[in-house]
Order: structure tokens, then sequence, then C-alpha cells
């Protein structure tokens, strides 16, 4: 029963994907804000697609902890799941992610437009200055700013290293970090056909406060990110 109801999940969920970005090519050259609008569209099918084929829903703890205005969202990754949440949390998020996803055609075409950050991993010092102006430019408008700061997604259970591209926003931007843990893995596997039925947490954490030292904001992040994780994956720390 799961793997033929993940059947009819992924037909919906990649079928209706390409005919939206088809169809709604023209939104493209409509100013930003209103392009915005079908991206919105497009990401209440995909939650209405979780729910009625895949039987997965969610909630959200810790909101209060979101700031308004301009912060940074140091976020698991362990999914494509929370990919489709990010602009229904934090209604236009700048997210962080590979300059390599921008070449997908049409698709890379709505990333650009909506203003994200990309990274070119191998450029180095002139990647991450690229990547900085564009977080300027996000932090001025008040927009959240959303990183991945192990870099990639990680299946429950794993371990990646966190990267110095979450330290160099903060550092940079002179702005709170507020911990994203989840436990989207557990139902949406990384790279898996299956999807699993359930509800997804996502829970925030206490901001981190601009300002400390390198290790000990890394110290920190890493060790209840992680904790909150482990937590709601019912993993041992």
């Amino acid at each position: 029963m799961i793997w033929l109801r993940s059947l009819f999940f992924n037909v919906a969920l990649y079928g209706s994907t390409v005919l939206m970005c088809c169809l709604m090519v023209g939104s493209l050259i409509l100013p930003r804000r209103y392009m915005l609008h079908v991206v919105h569209l497009w990401l209440h099918q995909v939650e209405w697609i979780e729910r009625t084929f895949g039987n997965i829903t969610y909630r959200v703890i810790g909101r209060e902890y979101v700031p308004e205005g301009a912060c940074i969202i140091a976020a698991k990754h362990q999914s494509a799941w929370e990919t489709f949440k990010l602009h229904l949390l934090f209604g236009d998020p700048a997210i962080v992610l590979k300059k390599e996803l921008l070449r997908i055609p049409i698709w890379g075409w709505y990333l650009g437009r909506s203003g994200m950050i990309p990274i070119d991993r191998a450029g180095r010092a002139k990647a991450l200055s690229a990547m900085m102006q564009a977080a300027h430019k996000a932090a001025d408008m008040g927009r959240k700013i959303v990183i991945f700061p192990q870099g990639t997604r990680v299946a429950v259970g794993a371990s990646k290293p966190y990267k110095s591209g979450v330290v160099a926003l903060y550092q940079e931007l002179n702005l709170p970090i507020v911990p994203m843990a989840l436990n989207s893995g557990l139902f949406w596997p990384k790279n898996s056909f299956i999807k699993k039925p359930g509800v997804i947490t996502i829970e925030f954490l206490p901001p981190i406060p601009p300002g400390l030292p390198r290790a000990a904001m890394m110290e920190r992040l890493e060790s209840e990110l992680e904790a909150a994780t482990n937590r709601l994956t019912g993993q041992r720390n």
C-alpha cells in the first residue's frame, strides 16, 4: 500500500511541477513580487499532494523564536521536503544554494528570479564575495537568509561536518542565527522512492545572538541543532 501511494505521490508531484513550470513560464517576466505568487501557488499545490497522496502533514514548534525582519536560518537538510516549505514558512526567503541549480531549464529560471543566493562551490574567494553581496542585499530587504550549514542533505543517523559558510554569513551580516531542526528524513528519506505517512516536525530553537566568537557560535549551533534533531528523529546523542 505504501509503495502504491508513493507511486501516485511521485507521479502527481513531478507531473504537476513540470506542468506548472511550463504553464506559468510567462510569470517570469513579471515583477518579482508577482512572480512569487506563482511560486506560492505551486508550493500550496505540493502541500495538497503531500496530504492527499502521501498522507504527510507537518507541525511547527517554536515559531516565536523567529524574529521579524532579517535573520539567518540555519536549517537541517534531510530531504527534499523542507525545500518545498521554506517559502511557506518565511514568505520570501533568500536561500543559499549551489549555483548548478540555476542551470536547470525553466526550474532554474524560477530560482534566479526568486532572488536566491547561489554559491559556486569551486569558486573559493570570488564565490564567497558574491555570496556576501547577495546576502547583504537580501538582509537589507528584511528577508530571511536560509542556509544548510552542512551544505548537503544528510540522512537520518548520518553525520557531516558543518561548513564555514554559516560562520561567514554570521560574522559578515551581524544577524542572529535561528537553528531549525526537523525530522523529514523519517518520512521522505534521501533519494528514496518511498514516502511514509506521518506528521513531520519543524522545531525552531532560541536564536544565537550576533557577536559571538567564531568557535563559540559554531559549537553552540552544532550542539543544539544536532541534539534537537536527534530528539525529533529518535536518535541517540
